[in-house]
């Protein structure tokens, strides 16, 4: 991603501080006295090589994933914040992008799709019945799809208008890498919830796996 201009830089920046405020007044850390400190872990470990790919492929439309919404579904949208934080951090230390460029990744590929896979998330909770296949195929599959898709769509909107690339090349690209996000975490999330359903914070036995009523 391009560095932006100062006015957009100062907008990302406050988004990031806004987000993270809040993520921390909600104390997520508590939650990694459980099994979540392993996923948390994987997660800095892993996630920012994903991060790096764009830097290592040659000029013109890079290849990003973002890999937010399956760290929402494992960790929850407080603890994700401050874990794509660090990792944000760790990708400045590695890589060689300024600080504005990554700051911008850290919003538009991290934030903004694991906020939207929130509220996705509680749409689907909200309107449709408590069942694994609305969870793995519906949150983890289709509402990753949506978030990351939604998240470019912004992305690429507001550069346009700043007169980058073509709007409607970018949007077909965004379109098409969503769904390797998609993929991606509806596989984990499957396989988690086959055997290691304690990694994912969003998951409850009790309410997706609840014998129907008679």
């Amino acid at each position: 991603m391009s560095a932006a201009p100062f006015w957009l830089t100062v907008l990302e920046a406050g988004m990031g501080a806004g987000a993270l405020a809040l993520a921390l007044w909600l104390r997520p850390w508590r939650m990694l006295q459980g099994a979540l400190l392993t996923p948390a872990l994987a997660a800095l470990a892993c996630l920012p090589w994903l991060w790096l790919l764009p830097q290592k492929l040659p000029q013109g439309l890079q290849v990003q994933l973002s890999g937010a919404c399956l760290l929402v579904l494992m960790l929850g949208w407080p603890l994700a914040v401050p874990v794509l934080a660090l990792v944000a951090v760790l990708v400045w230390l590695i890589g060689h992008q300024p600080w504005t460029a990554v700051l911008t990744q850290w919003v538009w590929v991290g934030l903004v799709p694991a906020t939207l896979a929130l509220a996705v998330g509680a749409a689907l909770r909200r309107w449709l019945p408590p069942n694994i296949f609305i969870y793995t195929l519906g949150r983890a599959f289709l509402g990753t799809a949506l978030s990351v898709f939604l998240a470019g769509v912004l992305f690429e909107v507001i550069h346009h208008l700043l007169g980058g690339n073509t709007l409607h090349e970018a949007l077909v690209a965004r379109w098409l890498m969503a769904w390797g996000d998609a993929f991606l975490t509806g596989l984990f999330a499957a396989v988690f919830v086959a055997f290691a359903p304690q990694w994912l914070a969003t998951w409850s036995d009790a309410r997706y796996l609840k014998p129907p009523s008679a």
